[in-house]
């Protein structure tokens, strides 16, 4: 099983969403967060005043997927999420060791 952890802009979450329901994804997980990288913020006008936003608004998906689909549900994240300008996020892939659906006691891929 792999663990999927993708930051996208928060106006590609619908779009990120669909096409992942019809790639079969069930479930996921999803997390308002701010952060910066090569973006690195902005400064904004607000009632005349000028500021600088250090942290820059993002969505975090997390999902865990089998192992045989996993880079292709990454692929479909990038394709989606992609609007070709800086700051369209970024995506990691990472091992789950195991997984347990807490209402039946389904374990590893059956708990997906």
């Amino acid at each position: 099983m792999k663990l999927i952890i993708a930051t996208i802009k928060p106006f590609k979450l619908d779009e990120v969403r669909e096409a992942l329901t019809e790639a079969g994804i069930r479930g996921m997980m999803v997390t308002e967060i701010k952060g910066f990288g090569t973006q690195s913020g902005h400064t904004e006008i607000y009632r005349g005043a000028e500021y600088t936003v250090n942290f820059v608004p993002k969505i975090k998906l997390e999902l865990v997927v089998a192992d045989q689909i996993a880079e292709q549900i990454a692929d479909t994240i990038a394709r989606t999420a992609r609007t070709g300008k800086i700051g369209d996020g970024k995506i990691f892939v990472l091992d789950v060791e195991q997984a347990l659906r807490v209402r039946t006691g389904e374990t590893d891929d059956d708990a997906l």
